[in-house]
């Protein structure tokens, strides 16, 4: 299993679309760092009796590009070896199917899982660093009390990877897996809000793109989301995550490549 992951881990650095997504995470966290600026340039700015109070999460642009980019990288980890018709050579390499999925899925989420912590975690501190203690919502929690919306974020950036990587060695398109993964974390929510209450809610609840923020919401808004707990939540994207890998793994170990 070693080798498959050293084997996995130098495919994914080595390549250019890797780096292009860990770029598009390094522009979102710019444009946090530039949205805390601004709630600073604009809490100066105003009166006591103006002054606007922000509430939309310290690092929206980024928790709203990361399932995105984790998308991208889960699908391309396996769909470009069948565009280019490498997944021949990795099977030859490594026989044992099983063994060269679930290396594949490890390094894609731990890397997922590394990208998103690390950049929540630099987004939040730069920008407490900038606002200081003006009284801007979304950064007067205090560092600890973000830790658990780290966490989950972190989590379900590394889930969504995994479940990206069963999908793609199910439809072996990296075409037809992200725009899977766009209607089921995007548009397909989207659409749910226009099913009546409380119906609606429910059904939007249980989907793979909203158990993030009912794992641990923001802090500092004035509202939570969905109708789960955050254990279940975190069960049911256990249960997604399970389900898509190992949907891909049966497929993928049964059928030629």
């Amino acid at each position: 299993m070693r080798d498959a992951l050293a084997a996995e881990w130098l495919k994914l650095r080595s390549v250019r679309s890797t780096m292009w997504i860990l770029g598009t995470v390094v522009v979102c966290m710019l444009l946090c760092v530039l949205w805390a600026w601004y709630a600073a340039r604009s809490s100066d700015g105003s009166s006591a009796q103006q002054r606007e109070v922000v509430s939309a999460p310290a690092d929206q642009p980024l928790t709203l590009a990361l399932p995105l980019c984790a998308m991208v990288l889960g699908s391309l980890t396996i769909t470009s070896e069948y565009a280019t018709g490498m997944i021949r050579v990795s099977a030859a390499a490594s026989p044992r199917r099983l063994r060269l999925l679930s290396a594949k899925a490890l390094v894609a989420g731990a890397v997922a899982l590394a990208a998103g912590l690390v950049s929540v975690s630099v987004v939040l501190l730069a920008g407490k660093a900038i606002v200081g203690d003006r009284p801007v919502e979304a950064f007067e929690t205090p560092v600890t009390g973000h830790v658990p919306h780290l966490l989950a974020t972190g989590a379900a950036t590394a889930a969504i990877t995994v479940v990206t990587v069963g999908l793609g060695a199910v439809l072996r398109s990296g075409a037809a897996t992200i725009t899977l993964g766009v209607m089921l974390l995007f548009v397909l929510p989207t659409l749910i809000v226009a099913v009546p209450s409380p119906y609606g809610e429910r059904i939007w609840s249980v989907l793979p793109g909203t158990l993030s923020e009912q794992m641990a919401s923001p802090p500092g808004l004035p509202y939570d989301y969905g109708v789960l707990s955050a254990p279940a939540a975190a069960g049911l994207l256990a249960v997604y995550v399970a389900a898509a890998l190992g949907t891909g793994a049966y497929v993928f170990c049964r059928r030629d490549v």
